[in-house]
């Protein structure tokens, strides 16, 4: 059974920095295409950044390019999003989601596997 579980989320300040984690079980994240969404109250859910299965293209929304970084590390099969500059419009619920068939990472439907969320609020 594949389980993703996010965490990292917390309350910051604007100009501050979180790193979010999304820890994987049932499937091998190096096997995958692995992304993070968010989600703000009242918003369509959206996509933030995704890294590929052979870990060589990461892909990143334009609002969040230059301060955002994604990255795995294999040896704890656990994917990371490194996030700086923070802005109060960066306030979501984070969600950590896994494919191994794909034609665009960027859309949700894309993925079968979805972790629970953690929120970040940042405050301005």
């Amino acid at each position: 059974q594949v389980q993703l579980v996010e965490s990292g989320g917390g309350l910051v300040q604007a100009g501050g920095s979180l790193r979010l984690s999304c820890s994987a079980s049932g499937l091998t994240v190096s096997n995958y295409a692995m992304a993070w969404f968010r989600q703000a109250p009242g918003k369509e859910r959206e996509f933030v950044s995704a890294i590929n299965w052979h870990g060589a293209s990461r892909t990143y929304a334009d609002s969040v390019k230059g301060r955002f970084t994604i990255s795995r590390d294999d040896a704890k099969n656990t994917v990371h999003l490194q996030m700086n500059s923070l802005k109060p419009e960066d306030t979501s619920v984070y969600y950590c989601a896994a494919t191994d068939f794909y034609s665009d990472l960027k859309r949700q439907h894309e993925y079968p596997h979805w972790g629970q969320g953690t929120q970040v609020t940042v405050s301005s």
